[in-house]
């Protein structure tokens, strides 16, 4: 006969072992919130009202950082989510390419939106990024209503059909140096389903079709956000 675990589960905040936590108004529109763990410093750039209930989580790539792809992606956006009364989350791992614990300092930025009143994410992922957010729509597939990742490495996602239906678009570089395009066809193969996009004449960090990616980003992601709104 199986026993019942009475121990409950913890939270992804919880699971952090938080120490003590921080937070400090950068501008009008951003602030800066440091989470100390005894497995090092989470610091979450988080633009936008704490209570709005749409929220962006933006993940960098194996090297960390929090300005996204092309030029400074993630600002741009974050800003313009901000100015419509939405969120956005930029993560800066507590140890950027180590995956179990990119996803639990994302999982936790989620838990911290969804304790100030938030109900629906849309996740963006750079490079090993990509993965962080494709495992992230994974853990919480009833919450997650869209992930786009940017040159996303295929390591890692071999359980994507954990997303379920969630929409995924993957955006690459025709002419990625370090990481081709073929493994977002094989994300695709993986999750069952999404739309690939590449970009002919384009390296790594898309810079050279900056513009586009930003339009492409701003306007798929507002269609997700609204998609949802109201259920």
């Amino acid at each position: 006969m199986a026993i019942d675990d009475p121990t409950p589960a913890r939270s992804p905040l919880e699971l952090l072992g938080t120490l003590a936590k921080a937070d400090a108004k950068i501008s009008e529109q951003s602030r800066l919130v440091e989470i100390y763990t005894m497995e090092g410093l989470l610091p979450i750039w988080w633009w936008g009202e704490p209570g709005a209930k749409d929220v962006v989580i933006m993940c960098g790539g194996a090297m960390g950082g929090v300005t996204g792809p092309g030029h400074a992606l993630y600002v741009e956006l974050a800003a313009s989510m901000a100015a419509e009364g939405r969120a956005a989350m930029a993560v800066d791992y507590r140890k950027a390419g180590d995956l179990s614990r990119s996803l639990l300092d994302t999982c936790a930025a989620v838990d911290l939106a969804i304790r100030n009143g938030a109900e629906r994410f849309v996740v963006l992922g750079h490079s090993f990024g990509g993965t962080v957010a494709v495992q992230a729509a994974g853990t919480f597939p009833h919450l997650v209503t869209g992930v786009i990742t940017y040159a996303t490495q295929s390591g890692g996602c071999e359980k994507a059909t954990r997303m379920g239906e969630t929409p995924l678009l993957l955006l690459h570089g025709k002419h990625d140096s370090i990481l081709g395009p073929e493994n977002s066809v094989m994300v695709q193969a993986l999750a069952g389903h999404s739309d690939v996009r590449t970009f002919p004449n384009t390296d790594y960090l898309t810079s050279e079709v900056a513009d586009k990616i930003a339009e492409i980003t701003g306007e798929w992601v507002r269609e997700r956000f609204d998609e949802h709104a109201g259920r």
